[in-house]
């Protein structure tokens, strides 16, 4: 197996309450699940190739819980990306040189029957982990915008979901997030889940603090 390490920022959300059933283990509030996550890369590598400084969108859709699998994917990757960072993080994103079930992205592959195909294109992502803000642009394909949870006369809220030996995340900040995507999985989001979260994904699985 290809040794590789990504560790950045994710910002994503789902169609979701803002508890996002599936962190507790139940199921979705809708029942089907939609939503995206983007990652900023800090520090990355696949094999000798470098991906810092990439940033990559995940678009999904789900008819049902992800448990029940059927459900659809599609890859953005950083315009600025050369050739061989491209396919490596079309590798990593679906799973592949990944240990049996240890990353969600390997999770989330398993649980899909189709994987459009993927989108080279600009992603303007900023985020601030501590406010619990986000904003991401992907010309023609997506929208978001994150703020923390307003709480009685419009002051912000603050709540975290710590799972210690989860597949995606130590701790995660949990804030809003409305969202508009076009193409092949289409999001028409406002105020829903939204997650703020350190990323440290190897091969063999999520790298704990």
């Amino acid at each position: 197996m290809i040794d590789w390490s990504i560790e950045g920022v994710e910002f994503g959300s789902c169609n979701c309450s803002y508890g996002c059933p599936c962190q507790f283990e139940a199921l979705p509030t809708h029942g089907d699940c939609r939503g995206f996550e983007v990652v900023r890369i800090d520090r990355g590598h696949f094999g000798d190739v470098r991906l810092d400084g990439l940033n990559v969108a995940l678009l999904y859709a789900w008819p049902g819980p992800i448990f029940e699998g059927r459900g659809e994917l599609q890859i953005v990757v950083d315009a600025g990306a050369e050739r061989p960072q491209r396919d490596a993080l079309l590798k990593v994103l679906v799973g592949e040189e990944t240990d049996e079930a240890a990353t969600h992205w390997w999770v989330y592959r398993a649980m899909s029957t189709t994987v459009h195909p993927a989108l080279d294109k600009p992603i303007a992502f900023d985020v601030d982990l501590e406010a619990r803000t986000a904003r991401v642009s992907i010309p023609g394909v997506l929208e978001s915008v994150g703020r923390p949870i307003l709480g009685a006369g419009g002051t912000e809220h603050r709540v975290r979901i710590e799972i210690p030996n989860g597949v995606e995340f130590d701790r995660a900040e949990i804030g809003s997030a409305t969202t508009t995507s076009v193409g092949a999985i289409w999001l028409s989001l406002e105020n829903t889940y939204g997650q703020f979260n350190r990323l440290r994904h190897t091969g063999r699985g999520a790298a704990h603090a």
